[in-house]
């Protein structure tokens, strides 16, 4: 069968269960990877269609008001997909409409085989950046005129179909092989593409070049460069003029070059820093470009020495800028060559070893897995790095990923025929290579506080997004036990007789069952897995029976709190502590029969996984006897969060040291020759003390320096905060919510949308969400909130911008890192100023160790992290020179109280207007 008939739909709606109906049908027929055919009609609904959806489709009512029904074009239809493949971007939708509309007029269903071009490219175009028909057209050069209109996106999903049908005749047979393996797991009917494919490779000659086939596995072949020196001859002032002069090649190379005078300034500074051997803090306002900044300096930096030199930053997404548009410009900017690598922590890299070993698994392959390894099958022929990341996963994909990632290899075996293929090993060779290093704050900190095994060593560091590296490093240095990764690692392990891991060691080592008493293992197994539940679900209870003032709301939802050893109900304490010792009990004996099996074994793999086993239950007892049965010499803080509308063993165990700046003195700046800490927020009032003091910099090695941003502050932003806000008084939101709601519905108004409102608490923003769609007549604005609506966050972002009247509500991550530039973008409203909660469990722990030596815990800790927050906040506005709009302080204390002039006079100099709500929607409207 070669003939593909393509369907989209436009609905009223999307469930057919609940009576929405078809308003428009567009029919593309493909033949010989041609398009032969097409059909499209409007369809009466016979109901109104929804605002929304006209908003999305821009069909009307009066549009579909003379159209046919569905009954008078149904065996026009249904006719078109004789002998045909049913092809649909999302097959359950469009077929599931279909075949209601058909029942209600008492027709027969379709029970075409179907092609579903969603699953298909996420299986053959695994790292689109996504798989909406949109996003698609623009990845793969698709032209897509009229995007929620039936016949163009029928059209684009025709051409999407003949380049995945062109995709699967490059796939080598082994990939296809295994395919054939997961096709009946699978939504779309691929078996005939993909054998017939397989018979035309069945006589031809395998060129491998490419390709590397192991085992019945196919993969690309990485090579790794040597790292060569290369001598710079030009001194670094040069170097600069070179760059930054008229005619040099950043004006060369940039369409749209703005001398930022800020971005050279900076640059000079760190190169000096590296040359004088000194640690240097600097804050680079938005718009200074310090990107390109401190890679200049640092790239001369590392060839001029034949020393690498690492980059670190907190978030993937900075990782990615840096290297798809920063580093490709660096490189048309200098004339020396030089080598970048980035270097993540093993938990990223496939192991294809183990991935080759689950592929012949197949009793666990439900939809998700299935779909995960027909993913990475492909993914394998292309991927240079093996970072899984370069993978939008499902969900459960993630669970199988666990089992197949460098991490659960145990340690490298360089004896392994598989060591030479392995995708971290490669990723440290090249990371060997390289000049430039970018990696991580979390692998940095975990190489730090493990005698630094885990990077290449190097002497130079830029830390960017440098106000997070406390956080990491006091996380890296503490510890995390929850109830889903433990159980998760016991069910790993397995029973003796269910198929999982142990029960596959004995079954290939049939001689050492017969010497372990086996009944005790599953004995053993179960006890640990009950009393671990057991343990959690009393730890839920005992957080939730406690005040409501010792407990806080975390800003993603969790209930926090803090426990001290001598301060808990002792009677309950003491049972938790029981069951605690009992666990460890049991997971000893655990380890005590893995080590018995571990000596039996040969095989030096299996022996490897067996100690990975032990290590992880070790880590547990570790963790258990930490967190309650050691004395907690008020060096760390110790608290639980637990989901309070969640499984009631939803429960995770944090510690945390209290003070990390000496460690991180210790650790970090008395043994490396020069570190560059930067970030658009680092001071409060242009000090930089609060930081310095936080991450143990001493003052002898330091060099500090703000860079201000090349914007028009005064000219492109208004500051507005009303005085007649309802107060918020403890456990009394509803009125404030209630004023604000109504202020972000004002302000929409005047803006058409385009709002960003940041919250400081999930609560907060969970109420504010749902009035807002009370008060909303006709679903005027489309409401994206974070943690309601489904999606990441990049994902919200996109939706926010897709739709000209939208309004985002975010809370915690959308405080920073988020990049909505230009008109996308009018108002920006903060509705409180981002103080922890007092009872927040770290907040509250340090603030105590801080009174305890006559420190004053609100302005040495609290305040500077407000501040700090409430600039990354008021950054999101203006991204440009060209950007211009309103921030909304619902929040009066920054104008009432008297430590408000540290909010601001820590951000540019801006007319702030401080009145009713009423006069500032009229200055708002005037200023707009």
């Amino acid at each position: 069968m070669d003939r593909f008939v393509v369907i989209d739909l436009e609905t009223t709606g999307n469930v057919a269960a609940k009576q929405d109906k078809i308003i428009e049908v567009g029919i593309v027929v493909v033949e010989d990877d041609q398009i032969t055919e097409e059909f499209s009609t409007m369809v009466n609904p016979g109901i109104n269609i929804p605002p929304f959806i006209t908003r999305l489709t821009g069909i009307t009512d009066e549009d579909v008001k003379d159209a046919p029904t569905f009954s008078d074009i149904a065996d026009t239809i249904t006719a078109m997909f004789e002998n045909s493949y049913l092809v649909a971007h999302n097959v359950p939708f469009d077929l599931g409409f279909l075949n209601a509309e058909l029942a209600a007029i008492g027709k027969r269903s379709l029970g075409n085989p179907v092609l579903d071009t969603v699953e298909l490219t996420r299986i053959l175009f695994p790292q689109a950046p996504g798989f909406k028909l949109g996003i698609l057209a623009d990845y793969l050069g698709i032209e897509h005129d009229n995007p929620h209109r039936a016949l163009s996106d029928a059209y684009v999903t025709a051409k999407l179909l003949i380049k995945l049908k062109h995709k699967v005749s490059t796939l080598p047979y082994e990939t296809l092989e295994h395919l054939l393996k997961l096709e009946k797991v699978l939504k779309s009917d691929l078996f005939q593409l993909f054998s017939n494919r397989m018979e035309e490779l069945a006589y031809q000659a395998v060129d491998e070049g490419e390709i590397i086939i192991h085992k019945g596995l196919a993969f690309r072949n990485v090579l790794i460069d040597k790292r060569e020196a290369i001598t710079v001859s030009s001194s670094y002032g040069d170097f600069l003029d070179s760059v930054y002069e008229e005619d040099g090649t950043m004006a060369q190379n940039m369409k749209k070059y703005e001398k930022r005078v800020g971005q050279r300034v900076m640059s000079e500074h760190i190169y000096d820093a590296f040359q004088t051997k000194k640690h240097a803090l600097i804050e680079a306002e938005t718009g200074t470009g310090k990107s390109l900044a401190y890679l200049l300096p640092t790239v001369y930096e590392a060839v001029r020495t034949n020393k690498r030199i690492v980059i670190s930053t907190y978030t993937t997404q900075l990782q990615s800028q840096l290297l798809e548009h920063e580093i490709p410009l660096i490189k048309r900017l200098v004339d020396f060559p030089f080598k970048v690598t980035l270097l993540k922590g093993k938990q990223h890299y496939i192991s294809v070893e183990k991935f080759a070993n689950e592929l012949h698994n197949h009793q666990q392959d439900n939809y998700d897995i299935a779909l995960t390894k027909a993913m990475i099958l492909v993914w394998l022929l292309e991927t240079e790095t093996g970072d899984i990341d370069e993978l939008h996963l499902p969900s459960h994909g993630k669970l199988f990923y666990k089992r197949i990632s460098a991490d659960s290899e145990g340690r490298p075996d360089p004896t392994s025929p598989w060591y030479k293929y392995s995708f971290y090993q490669k990723a440290r060779r090249r990371a060997q290579a390289a000049d430039i290093i970018i990696t991580n704050h979390a692998l940095l900190c975990t190489d730090m506080f493990n005698d630094y095994q885990f990077l290449p060593s190097y002497d130079k560091a830029i830390i960017d997004e440098a106000h997070h590296l406390e956080e990491t490093a006091s996380k890296h240095y503490g510890l995390k036990l929850d109830y889903v990764n433990m159980q998760h690692a016991l069910n790993q392990i397995g029973s003796i007789g269910d198929g999982n891991w142990l029960d596959q060691i004995l079954f290939n080592n049939p001689s050492i069952e017969e010497k372990l008493p086996k009944d005790r293992w599953n004995d053993l197994l179960s006890l640990a897995k009950y009393e671990m539940d057991d343990f959690f679900r009393t730890i839920f209870q005992y957080v939730l029976d406690q005040p409501g003032n010792q407990k806080v709301l975390s800003d993603v939802g969790r209930i926090q709190y803090r426990f001290e050893e001598g301060k808990e109900q002792e009677r309950y304490w003491n049972i938790i502590k029981e069951m605690a010792t009992r666990i460890i009990f049991y997971l000893r004996d655990l380890i005590h029969f893995l080590t018995i099996t571990s000596k039996a074994l040969t095989d030096k793999n299996a022996i490897e996984e067996t100690q990975l086993r032990i290590d992880i239950l070790q880590s547990f007892i570790d963790g258990l006897e930490h967190l309650f049965l050691m004395d907690n010499d008020t060096k760390d803080v110790r608290w639980i969060e637990i989901e309070a509308y969640g499984a009631k063993n939803a429960v995770y165990l944090y510690s945390e040291p209290i003070h990390v700046a000496t460690i991180l003195a210790e650790c970090f700046f008395d043994v490396k020759e020069s570190v560059i800490l930067t970030s658009a927020t680092l001071t409060m009032k242009n000090s930089f003390q609060y930081i310095q003091k936080r991450l143990g910099l001493s003052s002898d090695r330091l060099e500090t320096q703000k860079i201000p941003s090349p914007f028009s502050y005064v000219d492109q932003v208004r500051v507005m905060v009303p005085n007649d806000f309802p107060d918020v008084t403890y456990g009394n939101t509803d009125d404030f919510i209630h004023a604000t709601c109504e202020t972000i519905l004002s302000l929409a108004e005047i803006t058409g949308g385009r709002m960003l409102v940041l919250f400081t608490s999930y609560d907060m923003l969970k109420k504010s969400y749902y009035l807002l769609k009370e008060s909303m007549e006709s679903e005027k604005y489309v409401l994206i909130a974070q943690g309601i609506s489904s999606g990441s966050r990049e994902r919200l972002k996109k939706n926010f911008q897709t739709f000209d009247q939208s309004i985002l509500l975010g809370t915690s991550s959308f405080w920073e890192g988020v990049d909505i530039p230009g008109d996308d973008l009018s108002c920006l409203m903060i509705v409180r100023l981002p103080f922890q909660p007092p009872n927040h469990p770290v907040y509250e722990a340090k603030s105590i160790a801080m009174k305890n030596i006559g420190e004053n815990a609100f302005y040495d800790l609290s305040l500077p992290n407000a501040v700090i927050r409430f600039k990354q906040g008021f950054g999101r506005l203006i991204r440009s020179n060209n950007d211009r709009g309103i921030v909304f302080i619902c929040d009066a204390r920054i104008i009432k109280s008297r430590y408000g002039k540290y909010f601001t006079e820590s951000i540019p100099q801006v007319p702030i207007a401080f009145n009713s709500t009423a006069e500032l929607m009229k200055k708002a409207l005037d200023w707009f």
